[in-house]
Protein backbone atom coordinates (compact mmCIF):
# COMPACT_ATOMS: atom_id res chain seq x y z
CA UNK A 1 0.00 0.00 0.00
CA UNK A 2 2.76 2.38 0.91
CA UNK A 3 6.48 1.86 1.46
CA UNK A 4 6.48 2.67 5.17
CA UNK A 5 3.55 0.39 5.92
CA UNK A 6 4.94 -2.44 3.82
CA UNK A 7 8.24 -2.20 5.69
CA UNK A 8 6.44 -2.89 8.96
CA UNK A 9 5.78 -6.49 7.93
CA UNK A 10 3.09 -8.07 10.12
CA UNK A 11 1.70 -4.64 11.05
CA UNK A 12 0.42 -4.26 7.48
CA UNK A 13 -2.26 -6.89 8.12
CA UNK A 14 -4.27 -4.59 10.39
CA UNK A 15 -4.73 -0.85 10.80
CA UNK A 16 -2.09 1.02 12.75
CA UNK A 17 -3.61 1.51 16.23
CA UNK A 18 -3.87 5.25 16.92
CA UNK A 19 -7.22 5.44 18.67
CA UNK A 20 -6.22 4.73 22.27
CA UNK A 21 -8.56 7.35 23.67
CA UNK A 22 -11.51 5.25 22.51
CA UNK A 23 -10.12 2.24 24.34
CA UNK A 24 -6.83 0.60 25.27
CA UNK A 25 -5.79 -3.07 25.03
CA UNK A 26 -5.90 -4.91 28.33
CA UNK A 27 -2.38 -5.28 29.69
CA UNK A 28 -1.20 -8.94 29.76
CA UNK A 29 -0.34 -8.59 33.46
CA UNK A 30 -3.92 -7.48 34.10
CA UNK A 31 -5.28 -10.49 32.21
CA UNK A 32 -3.03 -12.76 34.27
CA UNK A 33 -4.15 -11.19 37.56
CA UNK A 34 -7.79 -11.72 36.66
CA UNK A 35 -7.44 -15.28 35.32
CA UNK A 36 -8.04 -17.42 38.44
CA UNK A 37 -11.04 -15.32 39.50
CA UNK A 38 -12.87 -16.32 36.33
CA UNK A 39 -12.49 -20.02 37.07
CA UNK A 40 -10.89 -21.74 40.04
CA UNK A 41 -11.53 -18.90 42.50
CA UNK A 42 -14.87 -17.77 41.06
CA UNK A 43 -17.35 -16.83 43.79
CA UNK A 44 -19.82 -14.13 44.74
CA UNK A 45 -18.30 -11.79 47.35
CA UNK A 46 -21.75 -11.33 48.89
CA UNK A 47 -21.91 -15.06 49.74
CA UNK A 48 -20.38 -14.96 53.22
CA UNK A 49 -21.55 -18.41 54.34
CA UNK A 50 -18.69 -20.32 52.69
CA UNK A 51 -14.98 -19.98 52.16
CA UNK A 52 -14.96 -19.16 48.40
CA UNK A 53 -17.33 -16.26 49.00
CA UNK A 54 -15.23 -14.99 51.90
CA UNK A 55 -12.09 -15.23 49.74
CA UNK A 56 -13.80 -13.23 47.00
CA UNK A 57 -14.96 -10.60 49.51
CA UNK A 58 -11.42 -10.32 50.86
CA UNK A 59 -10.04 -9.93 47.31
CA UNK A 60 -12.52 -7.13 46.59
CA UNK A 61 -11.63 -5.38 49.84
CA UNK A 62 -7.93 -5.66 49.06
CA UNK A 63 -8.43 -4.31 45.53
CA UNK A 64 -10.51 -1.43 46.88
CA UNK A 65 -7.67 -0.60 49.27
CA UNK A 66 -5.10 -0.70 46.46
CA UNK A 67 -7.21 1.62 44.32
CA UNK A 68 -7.82 3.98 47.23
CA UNK A 69 -4.09 4.15 47.95
CA UNK A 70 -3.32 4.85 44.30
CA UNK A 71 -5.89 7.66 44.22
CA UNK A 72 -4.99 9.08 47.63
CA UNK A 73 -8.42 8.54 49.18
CA UNK A 74 -9.95 6.40 51.92
CA UNK A 75 -11.20 2.94 50.85
CA UNK A 76 -14.79 3.86 51.72
CA UNK A 77 -14.61 6.62 49.10
CA UNK A 78 -14.38 4.04 46.28
CA UNK A 79 -17.61 2.81 44.66
CA UNK A 80 -17.36 0.24 41.88
CA UNK A 81 -19.45 0.79 38.74
CA UNK A 82 -19.64 -0.66 35.24
CA UNK A 83 -17.58 2.23 33.89
CA UNK A 84 -17.30 6.01 33.80
CA UNK A 85 -20.72 6.48 32.20
CA UNK A 86 -22.45 4.82 35.12
CA UNK A 87 -20.18 6.65 37.55
CA UNK A 88 -21.14 9.96 35.94
CA UNK A 89 -24.83 9.15 36.21
CA UNK A 90 -24.49 8.10 39.85
CA UNK A 91 -22.57 11.28 40.67
CA UNK A 92 -24.77 13.77 38.80
CA UNK A 93 -28.24 12.31 39.13
CA UNK A 94 -27.44 10.84 42.53
CA UNK A 95 -26.40 14.21 43.95
CA UNK A 96 -29.40 16.01 42.44
CA UNK A 97 -31.89 13.43 43.71
CA UNK A 98 -30.33 13.46 47.17
CA UNK A 99 -30.77 17.23 47.26
CA UNK A 100 -34.44 16.82 46.40
CA UNK A 101 -34.93 14.06 48.97
CA UNK A 102 -33.56 16.11 51.84
CA UNK A 103 -35.58 19.18 50.88
CA UNK A 104 -32.61 21.26 49.75
CA UNK A 105 -33.20 24.32 47.60
CA UNK A 106 -30.24 24.19 45.23
CA UNK A 107 -31.50 23.56 41.71
CA UNK A 108 -28.73 24.93 39.48
CA UNK A 109 -26.16 22.79 37.65
CA UNK A 110 -23.12 24.02 35.70
CA UNK A 111 -20.86 22.30 33.18
CA UNK A 112 -18.79 23.04 30.08
CA UNK A 113 -20.07 22.87 26.51
CA UNK A 114 -17.20 20.49 25.66
CA UNK A 115 -18.02 17.78 28.19
CA UNK A 116 -18.51 14.16 27.18
CA UNK A 117 -22.06 13.11 26.37
CA UNK A 118 -21.97 10.89 29.46
CA UNK A 119 -21.98 14.13 31.45
CA UNK A 120 -24.08 16.36 29.19
CA UNK A 121 -26.90 13.87 28.74
CA UNK A 122 -27.54 13.19 32.47
CA UNK A 123 -27.39 16.94 33.19
CA UNK A 124 -29.80 17.70 30.34
CA UNK A 125 -32.07 14.98 31.68
CA UNK A 126 -32.08 16.75 35.05
CA UNK A 127 -32.77 20.05 33.27
CA UNK A 128 -35.95 18.48 31.88
CA UNK A 129 -36.97 17.49 35.40
CA UNK A 130 -36.89 20.72 37.36
CA UNK A 131 -33.21 21.70 37.47
CA UNK A 132 -31.60 24.66 35.71
CA UNK A 133 -28.49 23.96 33.63
CA UNK A 134 -25.80 26.36 32.44
CA UNK A 135 -23.33 25.11 29.82
CA UNK A 136 -20.34 27.44 29.88
CA UNK A 137 -18.55 28.14 26.60
CA UNK A 138 -14.83 27.56 26.23
CA UNK A 139 -12.27 29.55 24.28
CA UNK A 140 -11.00 28.59 20.81
CA UNK A 141 -8.22 26.68 22.59
CA UNK A 142 -10.75 24.53 24.46
CA UNK A 143 -9.89 25.97 27.87
CA UNK A 144 -12.48 27.59 30.11
CA UNK A 145 -12.03 31.17 31.26
CA UNK A 146 -12.17 31.14 35.06
CA UNK A 147 -13.90 34.51 35.20
CA UNK A 148 -16.65 33.27 32.87
CA UNK A 149 -17.00 30.12 34.92
CA UNK A 150 -17.22 32.08 38.16
CA UNK A 151 -19.86 34.35 36.63
CA UNK A 152 -22.01 31.30 35.85
CA UNK A 153 -22.13 30.21 39.50
CA UNK A 154 -25.19 31.22 41.52
CA UNK A 155 -26.26 31.04 45.16
CA UNK A 156 -28.43 28.02 44.28
CA UNK A 157 -25.72 26.18 42.30
CA UNK A 158 -25.55 22.60 43.55
CA UNK A 159 -22.95 21.08 41.26
CA UNK A 160 -20.21 21.93 38.77
CA UNK A 161 -18.96 19.19 36.44
CA UNK A 162 -15.68 19.72 34.56
CA UNK A 163 -13.73 16.87 32.98
CA UNK A 164 -10.05 16.61 33.86
CA UNK A 165 -8.85 15.89 30.32
CA UNK A 166 -11.01 16.31 27.25
CA UNK A 167 -11.64 13.06 25.42
CA UNK A 168 -11.31 14.61 21.96
CA UNK A 169 -8.82 17.48 22.12
CA UNK A 170 -6.89 16.37 25.21
CA UNK A 171 -6.77 19.77 26.94
CA UNK A 172 -6.42 19.83 30.73
CA UNK A 173 -8.72 22.18 32.60
CA UNK A 174 -7.40 24.04 35.71
CA UNK A 175 -9.12 21.80 38.25
CA UNK A 176 -7.37 23.14 41.33
CA UNK A 177 -8.48 26.71 40.60
CA UNK A 178 -11.97 25.49 39.70
CA UNK A 179 -12.16 23.52 42.95
CA UNK A 180 -11.31 26.69 44.86
CA UNK A 181 -14.26 28.49 43.26
CA UNK A 182 -16.54 25.66 44.30
CA UNK A 183 -15.21 25.33 47.82
CA UNK A 184 -15.80 29.02 48.53
CA UNK A 185 -19.49 28.58 47.66
CA UNK A 186 -20.24 25.13 49.00
CA UNK A 187 -20.67 23.73 45.49
CA UNK A 188 -19.86 20.08 44.79
CA UNK A 189 -17.25 19.55 42.06
CA UNK A 190 -17.52 16.49 39.84
CA UNK A 191 -14.88 15.55 37.28
CA UNK A 192 -15.02 12.90 34.59
CA UNK A 193 -11.49 11.53 34.92
CA UNK A 194 -11.81 8.72 32.37
CA UNK A 195 -9.16 10.17 30.06
CA UNK A 196 -6.92 11.48 32.83
CA UNK A 197 -6.49 8.77 35.45
CA UNK A 198 -3.43 6.68 34.66
CA UNK A 199 -2.17 9.29 32.20
CA UNK A 200 -1.54 12.39 34.34
CA UNK A 201 -0.95 12.75 38.09
CA UNK A 202 -4.38 13.32 39.66
CA UNK A 203 -5.49 12.81 43.24
CA UNK A 204 -9.02 14.08 43.86
CA UNK A 205 -8.69 14.93 47.54
CA UNK A 206 -5.55 16.98 47.01
CA UNK A 207 -7.23 18.95 44.22
CA UNK A 208 -10.54 19.41 46.03
CA UNK A 209 -12.63 17.19 43.73
CA UNK A 210 -15.72 15.81 45.49
CA UNK A 211 -16.71 13.24 42.86
CA UNK A 212 -14.40 11.60 40.32
CA UNK A 213 -15.38 9.09 37.63
CA UNK A 214 -12.88 6.49 36.38
CA UNK A 215 -12.99 3.91 33.57
CA UNK A 216 -10.93 0.72 33.42
CA UNK A 217 -10.62 0.32 29.67
CA UNK A 218 -9.04 3.75 29.20
CA UNK A 219 -5.96 2.81 31.25
CA UNK A 220 -5.10 -0.66 29.90
CA UNK A 221 -7.59 -2.39 32.18
CA UNK A 222 -10.66 -4.48 31.36
CA UNK A 223 -13.85 -3.01 29.89
CA UNK A 224 -17.02 -3.18 31.95
CA UNK A 225 -15.53 -1.82 35.17
CA UNK A 226 -15.02 1.64 36.58
CA UNK A 227 -15.42 3.49 39.82
CA UNK A 228 -16.70 6.65 41.41
CA UNK A 229 -14.65 8.36 44.08
CA UNK A 230 -17.06 10.04 46.50
CA UNK A 231 -15.95 12.43 49.20
CA UNK A 232 -16.98 10.85 52.52
CA UNK A 233 -20.16 12.45 53.84
CA UNK A 234 -21.41 13.54 50.41
CA UNK A 235 -24.91 12.12 50.06
CA UNK A 236 -25.97 10.40 46.82
CA UNK A 237 -29.23 8.74 45.82
CA UNK A 238 -28.57 5.26 44.35
CA UNK A 239 -29.36 4.82 40.66
CA UNK A 240 -29.55 1.01 40.80
CA UNK A 241 -31.78 -0.75 43.30
CA UNK A 242 -31.94 -4.38 44.33
CA UNK A 243 -29.41 -5.98 46.62
CA UNK A 244 -28.03 -3.22 48.79
CA UNK A 245 -24.38 -3.82 47.87
CA UNK A 246 -21.76 -1.11 48.47
CA UNK A 247 -23.65 0.41 51.39
CA UNK A 248 -26.81 0.61 49.32
CA UNK A 249 -25.27 3.05 46.85
CA UNK A 250 -24.78 0.65 43.95
CA UNK A 251 -26.74 -2.60 43.85
CA UNK A 252 -25.50 -5.62 41.94
CA UNK A 253 -23.04 -8.45 42.41
CA UNK A 254 -19.52 -7.12 42.30
CA UNK A 255 -17.42 -8.51 39.40
CA UNK A 256 -14.39 -9.81 41.25
CA UNK A 257 -12.10 -10.42 38.23
CA UNK A 258 -12.80 -6.97 36.79
CA UNK A 259 -12.24 -5.25 40.12
CA UNK A 260 -8.89 -6.99 40.55
CA UNK A 261 -8.04 -6.14 36.94
CA UNK A 262 -8.85 -2.46 37.51
CA UNK A 263 -6.62 -2.28 40.60
CA UNK A 264 -3.75 -3.96 38.76
CA UNK A 265 -4.17 -1.74 35.68
CA UNK A 266 -4.13 1.47 37.69
CA UNK A 267 -1.03 0.47 39.62
CA UNK A 268 0.76 -0.41 36.37
CA UNK A 269 -0.37 2.81 34.71
CA UNK A 270 0.91 4.93 37.57
CA UNK A 271 4.21 3.01 37.63
CA UNK A 272 5.11 3.99 34.04
CA UNK A 273 3.13 7.24 33.85
CA UNK A 274 6.01 9.72 33.59
CA UNK A 275 8.28 7.83 31.16
CA UNK A 276 5.26 6.89 29.04
CA UNK A 277 4.08 10.51 28.89
CA UNK A 278 7.56 11.69 27.90
CA UNK A 279 7.91 9.08 25.16
CA UNK A 280 4.41 9.54 23.76
CA UNK A 281 4.73 13.31 23.88
CA UNK A 282 7.84 13.03 21.71
CA UNK A 283 5.99 10.77 19.26
CA UNK A 284 2.96 13.07 19.26
CA UNK A 285 5.17 16.05 18.40
CA UNK A 286 6.79 14.04 15.60
CA UNK A 287 3.32 13.32 14.23
CA UNK A 288 2.31 16.98 14.48
CA UNK A 289 5.44 18.20 12.68
CA UNK A 290 4.81 15.76 9.87
CA UNK A 291 1.18 16.78 9.52
CA UNK A 292 2.02 20.48 9.72
CA UNK A 293 4.47 20.02 6.84
CA UNK A 294 1.59 18.83 4.63
CA UNK A 295 0.05 22.30 4.80
CA UNK A 296 -3.53 23.19 5.58
CA UNK A 297 -3.54 21.23 8.85
CA UNK A 298 -4.65 22.97 12.05
CA UNK A 299 -4.23 21.67 15.59
CA UNK A 300 -7.40 21.74 17.67
CA UNK A 301 -7.09 22.65 21.33
CA UNK A 302 -4.30 24.26 23.27
CA UNK A 303 -0.82 22.86 22.69
CA UNK A 304 -0.43 22.93 26.46
CA UNK A 305 -1.66 21.91 28.97
CA UNK A 306 -2.63 18.77 27.11
CA UNK A 307 -2.45 14.99 27.36
CA UNK A 308 0.88 13.81 25.99
CA UNK A 309 -0.71 11.10 23.87
CA UNK A 310 -3.41 13.24 22.20
CA UNK A 311 -3.42 15.14 18.92
CA UNK A 312 -6.55 16.47 17.20
CA UNK A 313 -6.30 18.20 13.82
CA UNK A 314 -8.53 19.64 11.11
CA UNK A 315 -7.46 19.07 7.52
CA UNK A 316 -8.44 21.72 5.01
CA UNK A 317 -9.45 20.92 1.46
CA UNK A 318 -10.79 17.40 2.01
CA UNK A 319 -14.20 15.88 2.55
CA UNK A 320 -14.30 14.32 6.01
CA UNK A 321 -16.33 11.25 5.03
CA UNK A 322 -14.08 10.56 2.05
CA UNK A 323 -10.99 10.88 4.25
CA UNK A 324 -12.38 8.40 6.77
CA UNK A 325 -13.18 5.92 4.02
CA UNK A 326 -9.63 6.20 2.66
CA UNK A 327 -8.02 5.69 6.05
CA UNK A 328 -10.15 3.04 7.75
CA UNK A 329 -8.25 0.01 6.40
CA UNK A 330 -4.83 1.43 7.19
CA UNK A 331 -5.25 3.63 10.27
CA UNK A 332 -7.36 3.19 13.39
CA UNK A 333 -8.13 6.85 14.05
CA UNK A 334 -11.38 8.65 14.75
CA UNK A 335 -13.07 11.92 13.90
CA UNK A 336 -14.32 12.41 17.45
CA UNK A 337 -15.67 10.59 20.48
CA UNK A 338 -16.41 6.89 20.11
CA UNK A 339 -19.86 7.72 21.52
CA UNK A 340 -20.70 10.35 18.87
CA UNK A 341 -22.33 7.90 16.47
CA UNK A 342 -20.49 9.48 13.54
CA UNK A 343 -22.01 12.95 14.03
CA UNK A 344 -19.67 15.95 13.70
CA UNK A 345 -18.00 16.65 17.02
CA UNK A 346 -19.88 18.97 19.39
CA UNK A 347 -16.52 19.61 21.08
CA UNK A 348 -14.93 20.96 17.91
CA UNK A 349 -18.03 22.99 17.09
CA UNK A 350 -17.82 24.49 20.58
CA UNK A 351 -14.31 25.68 19.63
CA UNK A 352 -15.80 27.53 16.66
CA UNK A 353 -15.32 24.97 13.88
CA UNK A 354 -18.08 24.48 11.31
CA UNK A 355 -19.77 21.10 10.91
CA UNK A 356 -17.76 20.56 7.73
CA UNK A 357 -14.49 21.39 9.48
CA UNK A 358 -15.37 19.15 12.41
CA UNK A 359 -16.13 16.31 10.01
CA UNK A 360 -12.72 16.80 8.37
CA UNK A 361 -10.91 16.41 11.69
CA UNK A 362 -8.96 13.49 13.09
CA UNK A 363 -8.17 12.49 16.66
CA UNK A 364 -4.96 10.56 17.23
CA UNK A 365 -4.59 8.72 20.51
CA UNK A 366 -1.14 7.19 21.02
CA UNK A 367 -0.58 4.23 23.32
CA UNK A 368 2.00 2.13 25.11
CA UNK A 369 3.00 0.27 21.98
CA UNK A 370 3.07 3.26 19.62
CA UNK A 371 6.44 3.64 17.91
CA UNK A 372 8.33 5.86 15.48
CA UNK A 373 7.58 3.26 12.81
CA UNK A 374 3.85 3.66 13.48
CA UNK A 375 4.09 7.44 13.26
CA UNK A 376 6.17 7.48 10.09
CA UNK A 377 3.90 4.94 8.38
CA UNK A 378 0.83 6.91 9.44
CA UNK A 379 2.30 10.11 8.03
CA UNK A 380 2.97 8.46 4.68
CA UNK A 381 -0.56 7.07 4.54
CA UNK A 382 -2.04 10.41 5.51
CA UNK A 383 0.12 12.34 3.06
CA UNK A 384 -0.96 10.14 0.15
CA UNK A 385 -4.64 10.25 1.11
CA UNK A 386 -4.77 14.00 1.71
CA UNK A 387 -2.88 14.83 -1.50
CA UNK A 388 -5.15 12.59 -3.56
CA UNK A 389 -8.37 13.93 -2.06
CA UNK A 390 -7.27 17.54 -2.51
CA UNK A 391 -6.45 16.91 -6.16
CA UNK A 392 -9.85 15.32 -6.77
CA UNK A 393 -11.68 18.15 -5.05
CA UNK A 394 -15.27 17.95 -3.75
CA UNK A 395 -16.57 16.34 -6.94
CA UNK A 396 -14.15 13.44 -6.61
CA UNK A 397 -14.76 12.82 -2.96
Amino acid sequence: MCNALASMGHMAASPIPLDHQATTPCDPAVVEAMAPWWSTLAANPASRSHRPGLQAAAAVAQARGRLAAALGVAPEAVLFTSGATEANNLALKGLAEAELARGGQRRHLVTLATEHRAVLDPLRYLARHGFALTEVAVGPDGLVDLAALEAALRPDTLLLSVMAANNEIGVLQPLEAIASLCRQRGIALHSDGAQAIGHIPLQPSALGIDLLSVSGHKLYGPPGIGLLVRRPGLELAPQLHGGGQQEGLRAGSQPVPLIIGLATALELALADLQPRATRLGTLRDRLWRGLEALGGVRRNGAATPRLAHNLNVTIAGVDGAALQRRLRRALAVSSGSACSGGAPSHVLQALGLSRQEAAASLRFGLGRHSSEAHIDAALEILGEAISDLRQRGPAGA
